[in-house]
């Protein structure tokens, strides 16, 4: 391997924690990927990692020099793209939640790798938050507020929410025309995978929001299953209407209390700080607000 090579190891190695999914990620042998390691440390007269059993981690020599290694790359790629106008390449691993993906991301995404052919793209689908840096993500796309994120945060629009019933729930427990008529419904229980606890349903009335909490049967942790149990005729939810305008289209499900929808749920993009944005995850953000905001 070359300097810029070995660079490109060892900061995959430090987000990775780990020498074999570094050398799986960069398509490398692993023995490669360690003896390569070896060499670099030797040559610099330092040692960059301390090797566990169960994980790699920067010493302080190593994380002062990963940060400076991810600053050169990105700032090469930059002036090579600027200079030649040849294409972003490389890896680009995201998370998203699958429905996000299956939303936004699939139908448009011929076109984005054909704008960029050079580039591959690991795509992730997960409700739970992933370790950006530790598990080796560029970034996530993430539905709802972030909290306390240490993380850079660019919000890609907001999506309107509203409350889904099945026509068959309607039969039997009445469409509610107020709040006051939701005594004696139910609502499906979906589990914050923050807090383990189920989320009560919001209202917005006169401009303020109103949280409540109807009888709970049964509670889910995946938001297929939410939506496959409101189809049944299980209760109430509260989700994206992006989501589902076919079902209200083909009648699968009917929407209540139209006049009084739940806050706006955000949709925002999450990557690490560092002091220079690389060029694939650059255009990958820009071409999400292209295509997120119109269909919100």
């Amino acid at each position: 391997m070359d300097r810029f090579d070995s660079m490109r190891l060892l900061v995959r190695v430090v987000e990775r924690q780990s020498f074999s999914a570094a050398a799986s990620d960069l398509g490398v042998p692993r023995s490669s990927a360690t003896t390569a390691i070896k060499q670099f440390e030797q040559r610099l007269g330092v040692r960059l990692l301390q090797r566990t059993t169960r994980h790699v981690t920067p010493t302080l020599e190593g994380e002062i020099y990963y940060r400076r290694c991810k600053a050169i790359l990105a700032e090469i790629e930059d002036a090579e793209a600027a200079l030649t106008g040849s294409e972003v390449r490389g890896l680009l691993r995201i998370d998203v939640h699958g429905p996000m993906a299956r939303t936004f991301i699939l139908p448009e995404l011929p076109a984005f790798l054909g704008r960029h052919p050079a580039l591959t793209l690991y795509l992730g689908e997960g409700d739970r938050f992933v370790d950006i840096v530790r598990e080796g993500y560029d970034c996530v796309i993430r539905a709802g507020e972030i909290a306390d994120s240490d993380m850079i945060v660019r919000r890609l629009g907001l999506a309107q929410e509203a409350t889904f019933a099945s026509p068959a729930y309607i039969e039997r427990h009445g469409m509610p025309r107020s709040l006051d008529d939701l005594k004696g419904h139910e609502m499906i229980g979906f589990a914050s995978s923050r807090t383990g606890q189920v989320l009560p349903l919001e209202f917005t009335v006169a401009g303020e929001v109103r949280t409540m909490t109807l009888p709970v049967r049964i509670t889910v942790t995946n938001s297929e299953s939410y939506a496959e149990l409101a189809r049944l005729g299980f209760g109430l939810m509260q989700a994206p209407r992006y989501r589902y305008s076919k079902d209200l289209a083909a009648g699968r499900l009917v929407e209540v209390l139209p006049e009084h929808p739940p806050t706006p749920l955000p949709i925002s993009v999450l990557y690490p700080r560092s002091r220079q944005l690389s060029p694939r995850v650059r255009v990958f953000i820009d071409w999400l607000v292209e295509i997120v905001a119109p269909e919100l």
